[in-house]
């Protein structure tokens, strides 16, 4: 959304493109986009997952371009997402696939494989750690050689990093439904407009292109009581996931070539369920709310997760379950720019609204005669 207001309003837009630029570069030290990729990861990885496009490099320079904002960020990578040609469509990715780098559960101590904490700061101390402004590159180079020393001997010693699902173990023993293959293909909200009811593929996808805050905002508002879900995460999982897309005129696994990985979180939250057994006594069954969104973004998943599991029950009242509610007010880029817009020249709007009560005041009844 663009204005021109009155004559002259182009030169003043250009001299305030040139004052943005100023203000970028007058500090005299300038941050290499190969510097954000190598010491920024977390908010490259909110970046994608917000622009619903996968390239580091990219998230990277658009991180600089923003000078560190956020919504500019997604905003900017979205936009060019939006010009790439879709060359081909992926295999579905299996999540069991996965090369684990992070896997824990809050449902049970003792898992197949065991828990791999992974890197997190989860277990940190909130402290400012005042020695990374004085960070040598001997002491770096000297401590990196040392780690990636012992993780290679460790990776060696684990094998090919793939890990069964905690559900699967529990739906052996009948604790968890088991469904058929859904082989439909999932409607697609970035090539067209969905209506309500959406799907569940849908309300996916808008989930996880949502703003990582207003996700979080939203699935804490379901536990605190705006809401009926208050899971167990059953697993959360990050790690690289294998992309393949299908030989032209081929059939099968065998018939697919791997063009890379991306890594991505993955979550399924356990939430009981109230319901009727078959003697009429009141029991618990459960159902499983389910986050995945690129790179490491535990925090973003697991809400996810929460307002999945709201959304498949929009009978409760609680604003966590209303469908349009929450799919219409998550999006980055449609929500801060619709808040922006407010920035933009309202004249003539405001003059009449002004125009209507400095008529009431002298006694009119606030129309023009």
């Amino acid at each position: 959304m663009g204005y021109v207001a009155v004559k002259g309003g182009t030169d003043a837009i250009e001299a305030s493109i040139d004052r943005l630029k100023y203000e970028r570069l007058k500090g005299g030290e300038q941050v290499e986009v190969s510097a954000i990729l190598s010491s920024m990861r977390l908010l490259i990885d909110q970046v994608m997952s917000e622009a619903s496009l996968y390239s580091p490099e990219l998230a990277a320079l658009a991180i600089k371009q923003a000078e560190g904002s956020m919504e500019e960020a997604v905003f900017l990578l979205r936009a060019h997402r939006s010009t790439l040609p879709r060359l081909y469509y992926s295999e579905t990715v299996e999540p069991e696939r996965m090369g684990v780098e992070r896997r824990i559960s809050a449902s049970f101590k003792d898992i197949p494989g065991g828990q791999l904490l992974g890197a997190t700061h989860d277990y940190t101390h909130r402290l400012i750690d005042f020695s990374l402004l004085e960070e040598s590159e001997k002491k770096r180079k000297q401590w990196l050689d040392q780690y990636e020393e012992e993780l290679s001997a460790l990776e060696k010693a684990t094998g090919d990093g793939t890990y069964p699902k905690v559900v699967e173990y529990l739906r052996e023993e009948g604790l968890f439904e088991t469904f058929e293959p859904d082989n439909t293909e999932p409607d697609d909200v970035t090539k067209n407009v969905f209506q309500f009811p959406a799907s569940r593929s849908e309300r996916l996808q808008i989930l996880t292109r949502g703003q990582t805050g207003a996700i979080t905002a939203l699935g804490y508002a379901s536990l605190r009581g705006y809401g009926q879900v208050h899971p167990t995460v059953g697993e959360v999982r990050m790690g690289q996931l294998p992309i393949t897309v299908p030989a032209h005129g081929g059939d099968g696994e065998d018939d697919s070539y791997y063009i890379g990985s991306v890594r991505a979180t993955e979550v399924e939250s356990f939430v009981p369920i109230p319901t009727k057994g078959p003697d009429g006594k009141q029991e618990l069954r459960f159902e499983i709310g389910y986050g995945i969104c690129y790179g490491q973004n535990e925090t973003k998943a697991i809400a996810m997760s929460i307002l999945d599991q709201c959304l498949e029950h929009p009978e409760s009242d609680a604003p966590s379950h209303d469908e349009e509610f929450v799919l219409l007010h998550v999006d980055t880029v449609e929500s801060t720019g619709f808040i922006s817009h407010l920035k933009m020249p309202h004249y003539v709007t405001f003059q009449s609204k002004l125009d209507s009560v400095r008529n009431t005041r002298k006694g009119g009844d606030g129309h023009e005669s």
